[in-house]
């Protein structure tokens, strides 16, 4: 080693550590940035719907069997967004929730569970098995009414026989209260008025078939 020169210590040199501590920064921000944007991209919570459960009294059940069709929606209702309606011309959708399904599937399948519940006819199936009867129906709405604090729900109902001859049609509505704004208190609100409109139209098609 020339006379007068100073040893270089092993290991990083101050440009090396910074670059280092700069590298290990980045990674630490784009990591936290990677959390962030997971979290902000995490879908809102699902709500399930609820079928029809008691309430039908002690009826004799028909023979006949019946198929149940997926209800026709227009686009606003025909999703998994849950709408909210502010005025009778301006609706929205609820922030921070979703249903579980597409509206018009979930409520197929609660109106098939909720005729099963009654036991009032004899075979309760959907479209393409063997059946009797169809019933075919129209969700004309199915939201929460933020100026009056209530959820409402409309279904228009037609059965079909033979030949496909309509053999009786009725238009049901129920509306109930919620106790609040929030995802949850709607979803509780629109459970309720469907759960009345399933029974309606379970009590209502059992004697016409």
């Amino acid at each position: 080693m020339p006379t007068g020169t100073k040893p270089r210590r092993a290991g990083l040199s101050r440009r090396d550590g910074v670059s280092r501590g700069r590298s290990c920064g980045l990674t630490g921000a784009l990591l936290v940035a990677l959390a962030l944007s997971a979290c902000a991209s995490a879908p809102p919570p699902a709500f399930d719907l609820e079928a029809a459960r008691g309430g039908y009294g002690a009826r004799q059940a028909r023979r006949a069997q019946i198929a149940v069709a997926e209800p026709a929606a227009l686009p606003l209702l025909d999703g998994d967004r849950i709408v909210v309606r502010r005025s009778d011309a301006e609706v929205a959708y609820l922030s921070g929730a979703q249903w579980s399904n597409r509206l018009p599937q979930m409520l197929q399948a609660r109106l098939i569970a909720s005729f099963q519940n009654a036991s009032l006819i004899r075979a309760v199936v959907a479209p393409g098995l063997v059946a009797d009867y169809e019933l075919r129906s129209q969700l004309r709405r199915f939201d929460y009414d933020a100026a009056r604090g209530v959820a409402e729900v409309e279904i228009a109902v037609q059965i079909f026989g033979a030949a496909g001859r309509i053999v009786a049609g009725k238009v049901f509505v129920a509306t109930a209260p919620a106790s609040g704004g929030d995802p949850a208190a709607v979803v509780a609100a629109l459970n309720a008025a469907s759960a009345d409109v399933m029974r309606q139209i379970v009590l209502w098609t059992a004697p016409k078939i």
